[in-house]
């Protein structure tokens, strides 16, 4: 598959600071990837030399193909941008923001079509100083749809918003992949990375800690499984090969363990042959909240 995006080796320096360390990055055409870090990681840095905004001081940078210090007018429609706040003038309907987005591109898409990708339609006549928060943002991601992008960066897309609003802009992003839109994704909310990105990059500290799927990342930092139960006092010994200890407060049986499959089959085999009824039977596994803080705050895996 062809990248939409191909880093080697950039670096970018602020006096003797060196904010961004040499990353290499690979995006694939058509894929949804998030970009993950704490503030002050080189994420923001390294999404403005993607962007053609800042200029970088060593390594290799292509954006479709162009080197984005060096292009054209004509590459600039073929990128869209969502920036983390931005508004229409509050004076414009969102079908005439639109409309007048539309006449700055040689080939945009129908102003209609875009209101109804992002599900304004029924609120098009609808000034912007009178949208809600929701609305606005799906504006905002019109404003960078309707010039018909083959690349489209997220910033943040959904900060502050309430978890209703935040699912209904869930299902407008992934409308992107069906479009066959390339997406870069930054976000806060590490449940909106996993639900949305094919894969996840982390940086830190300038460099990229870590890569991979939501359940790549959990094994390159070894997270745990959690398997509890409740046993009874009248229980049989469970397996030796279960590494299991005891909450002296719950009474609960814990099993952490990065074996899942193989652990929860001794347990439920255990179980059966012995009719035991494993009460409050419980699997937990990491979050990619979990897994972030651990990549974050131990400088990587990678």
């Amino acid at each position: 598959m062809q990248s939409a995006i191909e880093v080697r080796g950039l670096v970018k320096r602020y006096g003797e600071f060196e904010a961004v360390k040499g990353i290499d990055l690979d995006v694939a055409q058509g894929e949804i990837l998030a970009f993950l870090g704490p503030n002050g990681a080189g994420k923001t840095t390294s999404i403005e030399i993607l962007e053609g905004f800042r200029d970088r001081d060593a390594g290799e940078v292509h954006v479709l193909g162009v080197d984005p210090e060096k292009a054209p007018l004509s590459w600039r429609e073929r990128i869209g941008i969502v920036l983390q706040e931005s508004e229409a003038d509050s004076v414009l309907t969102a079908r005439e923001a639109v409309t007048m987005q539309a006449g700055y591109y040689t080939a945009p898409r129908n102003p209609e079509e875009v209101l109804e990708i992002v599900g304004l339609t029924d609120s098009a006549d609808v000034r912007n100083r009178k949208l809600s928060g929701g609305q606005k943002r799906r504006l905002d991601l019109a404003m960078a749809l309707v010039g018909d992008p083959e690349l489209v960066f997220l910033d943040e897309p959904t900060t502050g918003f309430d978890p209703s609003a935040r699912r209904e802009s869930w299902e407008m992003i992934e409308s992107l992949r069906q479009l066959g839109n390339t997406v870069l994704l930054t976000t806060h909310y590490m449940d909106e990375a996993e639900h949305l990105a094919d894969r996840i990059v982390v940086i830190g500290g300038g460099e990229i800690v870590a890569r991979g799927t939501a359940d790549e990342l959990a094994e390159q930092v070894d997270a745990t499984t959690r398997i509890t139960w409740k046993p009874t006092p009248s229980e049989p010994a469970p397996p030796s090969l279960l590494p299991i200890t005891r909450d002296n407060v719950t009474g609960m049986a814990i099993v952490e363990t990065t074996h899942v499959m193989a652990h929860l089959h001794a347990l439920t085999s255990w179980a059966i042959e012995n009719s035991i009824d494993l009460a409050e039977l419980n699997v937990a596994r990491p979050t990619l909240e979990d897994v972030y803080l651990r990549l974050t705050d131990s400088g990587g895996g990678e």
